[in-house]
């Protein structure tokens, strides 16, 4: 099972959540995949997708906000 191995980008309270609750947040795994704290729009987007995108019944839309990925970007790895 993956564990989160740490935060990608600044906790919410850096970018200015009052309470440090309920905010988009991204985290690198221990398997190199990335989990994303965000609002699902699945029902709103999927229709939408390019014809070259798909996505699995298990797999949901989730948005961040442009500041959340923003201060994520230093933190991705090139590789």
């Amino acid at each position: 099972m993956s564990k989160i191995t740490r935060r990608i980008g600044t906790p919410p309270s850096a970018r200015g959540s009052a309470t440090g609750a309920n905010c988009p947040d991204i985290f690198e795994l221990s398997d190199g995949r990335f989990a994303v704290i965000g609002t699902d729009a699945t029902d709103e987007l999927d229709a939408h997708l390019p014809s070259d995108a798909s996505r699995a019944d298990y797999e949901r839309i989730v948005v961040v906000t442009r500041e959340t990925l923003m201060h994520a970007k230093a933190d991705i790895p090139d590789a």
